[in-house]
């Protein structure tokens, strides 16, 4: 991703290690079949190191962490934050610390570990795990790197939008489903849009975004619907698919702003269509879909049957991880 290090804030001449994080591939659905009127790409995250996008996030604010002179880092997170945060700590020689819920997915735990990071399991959910980063940081000397408390893991995720242009040779696709959690991703892509028209490499039409979450766990829908500004906390959240496991973003109000002037919207799936997605996801394309991925395939198909996506578009959704992180998920969960 520091191909594109010139609209990134690290400085010239400051110190840049990197796990190799960015430019992955946008792939065609493989059996056209799936979605016949439509032209679908996936743009696969799981290929990242640490095996999803927080890779970039992370390395972008990790990276500045380093350069300002922060020695103590910590997080919550839902799973692939946690293990981002740990590797690249460990990568820039920085002290790592990540709060999980106790059920997060043990691939989650065991990398945060292997990396050396210091694992404290909640329990909770992910905003339980905030809690009690932002009571212990000042005691214990942390730099908070939760979603939007800092600025730069929106500037490493912004590449996606960066890559998306640059892979669909700077006109931009019709359609994007992004799976929201924090939603750090989509603020991101909008931020590049708006940066790439400033500098007059793309005009000013964007892509309707979709911010796809699990019905579990949708604070953005209603909120959207209502016309809210901003989104209520889930109470008793649940889904299967861990990173849509977010009970309330940090960033709703962006969000809804985005998905507003987009044209987008908030379509939520069930465990059962998202899991179910994952695999017919997998299927198509080959990719090595997670759940969120599966959450995304799911919507499109709803979207299309729906009419919200139109015959000839162009569409990108997002395989954010790597499936083979959520074995228990999918070993709860057999496809038909």
């Amino acid at each position: 991703m520091w191909r594109y290090r010139e609209v990134l804030p690290l400085p010239a001449g400051a110190e840049l290690p990197t796990l190799g994080e960015g430019m992955t591939p946008l792939v065609p659905l493989a059996d056209p079949d799936s979605f016949p009127d439509v032209q679908v790409w996936v743009k696969d995250e799981s290929v990242n190191p640490t095996g999803s996008f927080k890779a970039r996030g992370m390395a972008a604010a990790v990276a500045m962490a380093k350069h300002l002179g922060a020695g103590k880092l910590a997080v919550p997170s839902a799973g692939n934050a946690g293990g981002a945060l740990a590797a690249y700590a460990a990568n820039h020689r920085l002290e790592a610390h990540v709060f999980m819920p106790k059920d997060v997915p043990l691939a989650n735990r065991l990398e945060c570990e292997v990396s050396g990071a210091k694992v404290v399991l909640v329990d909770g959910l992910i905003t339980d795990c905030a809690r009690e980063v932002q009571q212990r940081k000042e005691s214990e000397g942390w730099f908070d790197m939760s979603t939007l408390k800092e600025p730069y893991r929106v500037e490493g995720k912004k590449t996606m939008g960066y890559e998306i242009a640059e892979q669909f040779a700077w006109e931009l696709p019709d359609v994007i489903l992004y799976p929201t959690g924090g939603g750090t991703g989509l603020i991101g892509m909008a931020k590049a849009f708006d940066e790439m028209q400033a500098m007059g490499w793309i005009g000013a039409k964007r892509p309707r975004f979709y911010a796809v979450q699990a019905e579990g766990c949708a604070p953005l829908a209603p909120a959207f619907m209502s016309g809210a500004t901003s989104a209520e906390e889930v109470k008793g959240a649940r889904t299967i698919a861990a990173g849509l496991r977010v009970p309330r973003a940090i960033g709703d109000f962006i969000m809804l702003d985005i998905l507003r002037k987009t044209g987008g919207g908030t379509p939520t799936v069930t465990d059962a269509e998202l899991m179910q997605g994952a695999y017919e996801l997998g299927a198509a394309s080959g990719v090595a879909a997670c759940p969120e991925g599966g959450a995304c395939y799911a919507a499109l198909k709803a979207l299309v049957a729906q009419g919200d996506v139109k015959f000839g578009e162009r569409v990108v959704l997002f395989n954010t991880g790597s499936g083979s992180k959520y074995s228990e998920a999918f070993s709860a969960f057999r496809s038909p």
